[in-house]
This record gives structure tokens, sequence and C-alpha cells, in this order.
């Protein structure tokens, strides 16, 4: 009778050990499902970010939002869709929110900054700037630093502000043309095209830089094109730049002769060199 009791014990104890087993071990695999879920979302999440339709990420993130409410990266995901979709009002709507979650920090100021500056709200912009301590030394801080002081013609602060970012990021093109561009509208044309200069080297794929840099030397009434790498489609763009800035400075002859050398240049028709080169001449 005790042998069968005890039989009855061991056999009450592994069908036991086996359910709790059988429920480690749904535990388990429902654990996984949500990691690998996690993993998925937030690729989709970074994929939304990059290569995805601004408003289809909008979209996205607002219905992730829905069931996630509390998830920071979410939230972020709104917030720099809805910038990238050029809905800045909405963005900082969207930063103001992802700011009292948990998880938010100092970048995200930053970022908040970023929108109030696209949606044109100085002040408010550069109070949030100010609120964050200075220990918060980032390259996207003190580009938004420079913008800033920029927009004030708080030049000395402005340059400072510049030189730091530049010296805080691997990809320094950006900010040295914003710089540039800077000094240019100060009337500082000789280091405006130095920083453009610099912007080419460091990307000579920034059209943007090669086409102020030629807006410095035309300011200067130096009306040869830089050396800087440019196919005959840029190089007939720059000229007609260049020719615009002549004739601005009242070398109106020798625009009309840069207006020429461009549309010869283009390997297409150029229809904006030759309707300022039209009005010239009629």
């Amino acid at each position: 009778m005790r042998h069968f009791s005890v039989l009855s014990t061991v056999f009450a104890g592994a069908l036991l050990l086996g359910a709790c087993s059988e429920k480690s071990a749904d535990e388990t695999v429902e654990r996984a499902f949500k990691d690998v879920n996690a993993i998925d979302e937030a690729n989709l999440g970074d994929v939304m970010l990059t290569v995805g339709d601004p408003n289809e990420a909008v979209i996205y993130f607002q219905r992730t939002l829905q069931d996630n409410a509390d998830n920071i990266d979410n939230h972020r995901g709104l917030a720099q869709s809805l910038v990238r979709a050029r809905r800045y009002d909405e963005a900082v709507v969207a930063w103001d929110r992802a700011l009292t979650v948990t998880g938010a920090g100092d970048s995200d100021r930053v970022e908040l900054a970023d929108a109030l500056i696209r949606s044109g709200n100085w002040d408010r912009a550069e109070k949030t700037l100010s609120s964050i301590p200075p220990t918060h030394e980032t390259f996207a801080r003190y580009r938004l630093e420079a913008i800033v002081a920029d927009s004030k013609q708080q030049w000395k602060k402005a340059d400072s502000f510049y030189e730091t970012a530049v010296g805080l990021t691997t990809k320094p093109a950006p900010v040295l043309n914003n710089w540039g561009y800077s000094k240019l509208t100060r009337g500082d044309y000789k280091d405006a095209e130095r920083l453009f200069t610099q912007a080419v080297t460091q990307d000579n794929g920034l059209f943007t830089a090669k086409n102020n840099l030629v807006l410095a030397r035309g300011a200067q009434r130096n009306y040869a094109l830089p050396v800087v790498p440019m196919d005959q489609t840029e190089r007939a763009q720059l000229l007609h730049t260049l020719a615009l800035s002549a004739i601005k400075q009242g070398d109106v002859e020798t625009g009309k002769g840069l207006l020429r050398d461009a549309i010869e240049t283009h390997p297409q028709h150029f229809e904006a060199a030759s309707r300022s080169l039209s009005a010239l001449e009629g």
C-alpha cells in the first residue's frame, strides 16, 4: 500500500513537472514571438524613416502609437516623419508630446528646436536650445545654435558655433556651406569663397556649395569658373550663375559672353540662359 502511495506521489509530481515544463515552454515561445515582433517593428520603423514615403510613414507611426502609446521610439518616428513630410507645425506638436514620454532626453529637445526653426518659431527655438544643459555637446545642437545666432546677426557667436559644429561631424560639407552662405550675406566674400571651397572639397557632389562658390567669386568680379569637379550640365548652370552675377555687377558684356558659353555648353536646350540672353540683346 505504501509502495502504491509512493508511486502515486512520484507520478503526480511527474505530471506537475510536465505541466510546469509545458507552461514554461509556452511562455518561452510567447516571449520569443514578442521579441521577434519587436525586432520586426523596429526594423520596419527604420525603413519607414529612411526610404518610405514620409506621409505613409506618418500614418504607420500614428497607427503604431494607438497600440503602444508609451514607446518613445514610435513618438520619435512620428515626429521625424512629419518633418520629412514638411508638416512642421504638426512635427512641433509631435515632439512636444514625445518629450512627455519616459525615455525622452536632450537629443529630443534638439529635434524640437529644429522643428521650431523650420516652422518659423525662432524665439521658442532659442528658448528650447537654452534649456538644454551645456554638457550636451552634439553636432545637431551646435548647428542649430549657429543658425539661430545667424538669424539674430550675432556673427561672432555664429562663427564660434559653426566652427564647433564642423569639429563634431565627419560630414561637414553642409555646415561649411551654411557658414559660407552666412559670410556671403555679410559681404565677406573672400572668407565665403574659402568656406564654399572647403565644402566642395569635402563633398564634390554638393551642387549648392558649387553654385554658392561661383556667387562668392562673382561678387569679387572674378568671372572664371573655379577648378572643382563638375559635369557638363553643372558647368552650364554655373556659367549661367556667373553670368547673372556679372550682369548684377554692371558687367553686362561679360555677362552676355558667359550666357553664350552656358548655352553652348549645356547638353540640351538651356531655356533659362537663352531667355536671359534674348532679354539683354533685345
